[in-house]
């Protein structure tokens, strides 16, 4: 009887190896090679735990982790040896360390030819690493203090489709066509809080989502979305937008879903693609609002009837401006489908 609680830990151990995709002695090995400094739960031993231990370099990780959790910790390099037994990496967390670009040595990342997350937010980084794995698909590098873009960085990397540079010290000179090529699959890329003070060029076509708050933006070139035809969430909050220096129609060549333009300097609403549903335009110094100039759509035009061309705005912010209730009819009556107005 003094067999069977052996027999069933056994089987029991089996069953979380066959669920981890592992053969049983490479769950053996990976276990009896788990850090001192770190934790390796046996009902999931690809991940490797070493967060939040007060480590100053990157212990022996064992050769079948995916996991790495290496954040909240005092490292401040990555040298070249530093994860040679991790070839096996998916997912690598090295945010809120003191990393910085000379302490990553050339080779340490891009040797990783199976990594597809990379985060190393709320480091000291002043470029972004290279070279990088070819199989990224997300890299996050926010609250750093990068500054720049070596050209030719993203090249190969095919796919990636999530960038997150925010809350760095990218300039215009920063952010071109040269500095991202070779994204040609990005969908998300975040510049919020950085030190732009015109619209980054160079953005692939397959940008969906563009996050651009906090910088210093004064004006929105005419056509420019129409090299963007992917756009759908646009985010240029808390910048230095006139009027004056957005075209009217300037968001007409878009599929913009939503639009937030808050805590600008507008004094006009402009013009609302058909397509927009959701436009924030809170905190600006916007004194009135009429349909017959932001309607995309001719009022007099519009009948019950709800078809494709018609404008599909439901929810629209307008406080933090100068604008006395009650709203326009003509807005009404264009918006038909409003749902929630802030004013």
């Amino acid at each position: 009887m003094a067999l069977l609680p052996k027999l069933l830990c056994t089987l029991c151990l089996v069953g979380l190896v066959l669920s981890q995709d592992m053969i049983y002695e490479e769950f053996i090995a990976q276990i009896q090679a788990c850090p001192k400094e770190c934790h390796c739960p046996s009902n999931f031993p690809r991940a490797v735990y070493c967060d939040n231990k007060g480590l100053t370099s990157v212990p022996n990780i064992p050769p079948h982790t995916w996991y790495l959790y290496l954040q909240n910790n005092l490292i401040e390099g990555l040298p070249r040896d530093a994860l040679q037994n991790a070839t096996q990496l998916r997912w690598l967390n090295l945010n809120h360390n003191k990393i910085t670009s000379d302490g990553v040595e050339e080779g340490v990342l891009g040797g990783m030819t199976q990594l597809v997350h990379l985060y190393m937010d709320d480091n000291l980084l002043s470029s972004v690493p290279s070279p990088l794995p070819t199989s990224l698909e997300h890299l996050r590098l926010s609250r750093n203090r990068i500054s720049k873009i070596p050209a030719g960085v993203f090249i190969g990397l095919n796919k990636l489709n999530l960038l997150d540079l925010q809350g760095n010290k990218l300039m215009d000179d920063s952010v071109t066509e040269v500095s991202l090529k070779g994204l040609n699959n990005l969908v998300q890329i975040n510049l919020a809080k950085n030190q732009l003070s015109i619209m980054p060029l160079g953005l692939p076509p397959t940008t969906t989502q563009l996050f651009l708050d906090g910088n210093n933006i004064e004006k929105i070139p005419p056509g420019y979305f129409k090299g963007l035809p992917k756009v759908a969430f646009l985010r240029l909050n808390h910048n230095k937008l006139g009027s004056s220096g957005v075209p009217k129609d300037v968001f007409n060549d878009s599929s913009i879903l939503e639009l937030q333009l808050s805590h600008n300097q507008l004094t006009e609403v402009p013009v609302i693609p058909s397509g927009l549903e959701h436009l924030h335009l809170d905190h600006n110094k916007i004194k009135s609002v009429s349909g017959s100039n932001v309607c995309p759509v001719s009022v007099d035009s519009e009948d019950e009837t709800l078809n494709e061309s018609a404008p599909r705005l439901r929810y629209l912010r307008l406080d933090g401006n100068d604008i006395q209730p009650p709203i326009p009819r003509d807005v009404i009556m264009c918006f038909r489908q409003l749902r929630s107005i802030v004013i």
